[in-house]
């Protein structure tokens, strides 16, 4: 017999975890919207060579943020 307690579900997600953690990481950076025109774009042509405007933005966006900020 199982030991009480190892066989409980797991919590209850609250509306607030439900985000995708890689959604999030992404919306820290400012770059979400990019990020989701390439998601939708993908989604609709299924071939990233179509989404080259929308990987280009969100790489330009991304690069931004990676820059070392100038005092």
């Amino acid at each position: 017999m199982a030991r009480p307690g190892h066989a409980r579900n797991p919590p209850a997600l609250e509306e607030d975890e439900d985000e995708d953690p890689v959604d999030a990481m992404i919306g820290r950076t400012g770059c979400l919207a990019q990020h989701r025109a390439l998601q939708d774009c993908m989604a609709e042509r299924q071939d990233w060579r179509h989404c080259q405007a929308q990987l280009r933005a969100f790489g330009e966006c991304m690069a931004r943020r990676q820059r070392p900020r100038q005092p």
